[in-house]
């Protein structure tokens, strides 16, 4: 009885520890014209966007010079990232979702928090 209840203790300790992982995540929001808004957690290499309640997994894509974008080519999501703004769009439908998103960061002349170890933006 005893090594079940350690082992569910165990289990339990495990799920709470990634619950706690998942929670420490840096959200950034973006704020956009029209009065639109985005969340983005994540890396370099792959971040979630919740945009309109819904969350969504984006990974990083080859892009031009001075420049990010993520996508999700299931959803048709892509996040294209400058570095003055971003801009979101929907390339299954065709549609531009936001348009000159910034972060606050941005807004106070910085670059956007994905730069910070991205080539060519690493700050000597």
């Amino acid at each position: 009885m005893n090594k079940t209840f350690l082992s569910l203790s165990l289990v339990a300790a495990i799920f709470a520890g990634a619950s706690n992982a998942s929670a420490n995540e840096e959200v950034t929001t973006w704020t956009c014209s029209e009065s639109k808004q985005f969340r983005t957690t994540g890396t370099l290499e792959k971040i979630r966007l919740t945009w309109e309640s819904k969350t969504y997994d984006l990974s990083k894509q080859t892009s031009l010079p001075g420049s990010l974008r993520y996508k999700n080519t299931d959803t048709g999501h892509d996040l294209v990232v400058l570095g003055n703004k971003a801009m979101l769009f929907n390339i299954k439908s065709g549609n531009r979702l936001a348009d000159f998103c910034q972060t606050a960061e941005m807004k106070a002349g910085k670059l956007p928090h994905l730069f910070a170890n991205a080539e060519p933006f690493v700050q000597n």
